[in-house]
């Protein structure tokens, strides 16, 4: 046993993880083991023999620190402390460092031993995470739009933002320690809703609900909270996190979209069951105006008839594209269309308003036929729009001139007007949905004020721009719109031969005036009141064109076309969807269209219903 105390020597000098060594009772080094070496860099020649205060900062040094040190553990017995300490290179290192007091058992002091220990990386984690929480209080406490903050496990609240603050209106010193069911309704704690939110989170892992809470002034918001536990290294639940949101503004926005859907689903079906007998009311006034030589009593009722008619469709219309504008559900379809037809179908609508105020019509178009890409029937409304805007606030015997041209590639069309015009501060407000100028109360006829608006809408969805200008009140006005993709062509020829035309519609007084209204054009004409009876009449006459009522019971429209182009000598045949229904409600799936070669919508339009029966060469022109 006798080698014990230099077994035990060989021990403390081959430590490498601790800088182990011996000071006299001045401070003077004389033992230096491996571990000491390592950590300061320093051989034990170096360093045996010189006092130990080497090792500490000048800064510690000139305050005699390693001097107190030793004197502390002298008094107690050891000294244990963290600080820098200086390597032989000069570097620092966070050091553990403890001294323990060597005596005699007379109790004389005869030196002392030091352990020293490198902790910089612990050092630098622990400032790195300080400085990781730092950042993260500063970022949650600068979050404004989001109140965050923590609870213990009970919901006692225990931390609160500057967003907390800005949503419900309390300082930080009102509700830390407060439990947080205090931001509920009375009804709501009453349910236990607070506790059941706590218990929900911690079963769940994470919630996420949308509910009513109250502010400091008692008013209440809609929020959206997530509440998530957080739980300790131990596993033991530590407390929740709370995140909420003031969603007031999006909800009511939500109600509105919701409140315009619903408005939107009632316009549509109102327009389509009024059109549903303004169909066969304008089939009968285009039969008696085409009646030879009428009495001036019925030929006066009949013209009133018609215009009143005309009035309370597009008012219907107006309707529908106001909600379908607001909701983003007009679309357009391009094809190669001639302009002139346009021109003409827009032309022959607004012509009865024109003629009741005895206006003069000048249509300035070159001879050779202009062709664009666009949507007929919706750049036939923008014309229309235009025109009837004209016709609406243009004085008795005033002028109207609808120009046009290509330039380039692109189409330019002016509507000029001699009417009461308008400040031309106000030229865009008038292109405002349901905006009304002050000369509207003048004028003879009224209107919802959605025509521009919408105008201006589908020629932007054309790649287009729409202008207006005016010399001002009383003065006149100019309507002017740009379209791309236009060029010049030869004009057309739409001569053609009389054919076969079969009539699908389960209201028969709708299908019999359009069929006798058909007749009078010079067609043949059959007529089915449901899908069953078309099919038989189609197989048997081969008509070169159908037109279908889209909303029949047991078979559709598009269905009854499908099948009737099945049949032996139908494929080729030319359907026409006549409809309730608009365009864009095939994108909300009340119309099926697909399959059909055109559309319109009831009441027919003559002037249209004459156009394409020339156009596709059904009748002669």
């Amino acid at each position: 046993m006798n080698d014990s105390p230099d077994r035990f020597r060989a021990l403390v000098e081959a430590v490498q993880d601790y800088g182990i060594f011996m000071l006299d009772p001045g401070g003077i080094v004389s033992s230096w083991n491996l571990g000491a070496q390592r950590i300061k860099g320093y051989s034990a020649e170096e360093v045996i023999g010189q006092h130990f205060s080497l090792f500490y900062p000048e800064e510690s040094r000139l305050i005699r620190w390693p001097d107190e040190e030793l004197k502390r553990a002298a008094q107690i017995g050891r000294y244990e402390e963290e600080g820098w300490r200086v390597r032989k290179d000069g570097s620092r290192f966070w050091a553990s460092v403890l001294i323990t007091a060597l005596k005699t058992p007379q109790g004389e002091l005869t030196g002392f031993g030091k352990v020293t220990r490198d902790l910089t990386e612990r050092r630098l984690h622990e400032e790195a995470m300080r400085e990781s929480e730092e950042r993260f209080r500063l970022l949650v406490d600068g979050v404004r739009d989001y109140a965050i903050y923590m609870l213990d496990p009970s919901g006692i609240i225990q931390s609160w933002n500057r967003g907390a603050e800005l949503i419900k209106g309390y300082r930080s010193e009102e509700v830390v320690g407060r439990h947080y069911g205090m931001f509920f309704r009375n009804e709501d704690i009453a349910r236990g809703l607070p506790q059941q939110e706590l218990t929900d989170a911690l079963t769940l892992g994470r919630t996420e609900e949308e509910g009513w809470r109250l502010r400091k002034d008692g008013s209440a918001f809609w929020a959206n909270i997530v509440m998530t536990p957080i739980h300790g290294p131990d596993g033991g639940l530590r407390g929740f996190a709370k995140v909420t949101r003031d969603m007031t503004e999006r909800l009511r926005l939500r109600e509105l979209e919701h409140s315009s859907q619903r408005m939107n689903e009632f316009l549509a079906m109102l327009a389509h069951e009024l059109r549903n007998p303004l169909a066969p009311i304008r089939n009968a006034v285009s039969i008696l105006q085409m009646e030879a030589a009428p009495s001036p009593s019925l030929r006066s009722s009949r013209d009133m008839i018609d215009r009143q008619l005309t009035h309370m469709t597009r008012l219907v219309d107006d309707l529908l594209d106001a909600g379908r504008l607001t909701s983003g559900k007009i679309r357009v379809r391009l094809d190669r269309i001639s302009f002139s037809d346009v021109v003409a179908r827009a032309a022959e609508t607004v012509r009865p308003a024109m003629e009741a105020r005895s206006h003069t019509f000048v249509l300035d178009m070159p001879e050779d036929e202009i062709q664009v890409n666009a949507d007929a029937t919706r750049l036939a409304q923008v014309l229309q729009n235009l025109l009837g805007n004209a016709a609406k606030f243009t004085p008795p015997g005033g002028h109207i001139e609808l120009k046009a041209g290509v330039e380039g590639e692109t189409l330019r069309v002016q509507v000029r007007d001699d009417g009461e015009g308008f400040a031309q501060k106000d030229a865009e407000r008038l292109f405002e949905l349901f905006a009304q100028g002050e000369e509207a109360t003048t004028s003879r006829e009224g209107g919802l004020g959605i025509g521009l608006a919408l105008a201006r809408s589908l020629v932007e969805m054309h790649g287009g721009t729409i202008r207006a200008s005016s010399d001002g009140v009383g003065r006149g006005s100019v309507f002017s719109f740009e379209l791309p993709g236009a060029s010049m062509a030869g004009k057309v020829d739409a001569s053609g031969m009389e054919q076969r035309a079969l009539v699908v519609d389960d209201n028969r007084d709708s299908a019999d005036s359009m069929s006798e209204l058909l007749r009078l054009l010079g067609m043949r004409v059959s007529t089915a009141y449901d899908g069953e009876s078309a099919l038989v009449i189609a197989a048997r006459e081969h008509p070169a064109v159908v037109f279908l009522d889209l909303n029949m019971p047991k078979m559709s429209g598009a269905q009854v076309l499908s099948r009737i182009r099945a049949l032996p000598g139908c494929g080729r045949v030319f359907g026409v969807a006549v409809s309730g229904y608009g365009a864009e409600d095939e994108k909300a799936g009340r119309a099926d269209f697909s399959g059909f070669d055109e559309r319109t919508l009831k009441p027919l339009d003559l002037a249209w219903l004459q156009g394409l029966l020339v156009r596709n060469q059904f009748i002669a022109g």
